[in-house]
């Protein structure tokens, strides 16, 4: 999929691990949304990832930025996972992947020789306008919670959201 840079983001609906629907669209016109898109809960990089923003949450809350993690996993395994990790942060079951379609997250992958469909590590900052304003496709964990959030705060700073 060519980038979504510059234009609007996918809408969706999904429900979180309390089961409770999110839109992107409960954040048009207040907030910027960090969106990211993760193979699955409990695995190693993924815990990583979601401890990584869990640990740098206030600092994206203060500059009035919500987190939001999506997977193909469902509502209990989401509330398993954000309670054993503490997460103070929706994540979204995407369980027919039709918003990592949306996002073009929904690759075939190879693992030991096999090959299958699954989620490609992405983030997207989205303003308050719902314009995906960066992307990142194929994260890789160390170092990309800082990566986001220099991104951000460039955005706030110099008004890149319009730039772009």
């Amino acid at each position: 999929m060519s980038t979504l840079e510059g234009m609007h983001a996918p809408e969706f609906s999904l429900q979180n691990e309390s089961g409770e629907w999110v839109s992107l669209s409960d954040y048009t016109g207040k907030k910027h949304v960090v969106l990211y898109f993760y193979p699955k809960d409990a695995t190693p990089g993924c815990t990583l990832q979601a401890q990584t923003f869990r640990d740098n949450y206030e600092d994206f809350a203060e500059r009035d930025t919500v987190i939001l993690g999506v997977s193909p996993d469902d509502e209990v395994s989401h509330e398993k996972f954000s309670s054993k990790q503490q997460l103070p942060f929706s994540l979204l079951s995407d369980t027919e992947h039709a918003v990592a379609e949306k996002y073009g997250v929904w690759k075939l992958k190879k693992s030991f020789g096999k090959e299958y469909m699954g989620i490609e590590r992405s983030t997207f900052l989205i303003d308050p306008t719902g314009t995906v304003v960066k992307e990142w496709r194929k994260v890789k964990v160390d170092g990309h919670i800082d990566e986001v959030y220099q991104t951000l705060l460039q955005v706030l700073n110099e008004g890149l959201g319009d730039s772009k």
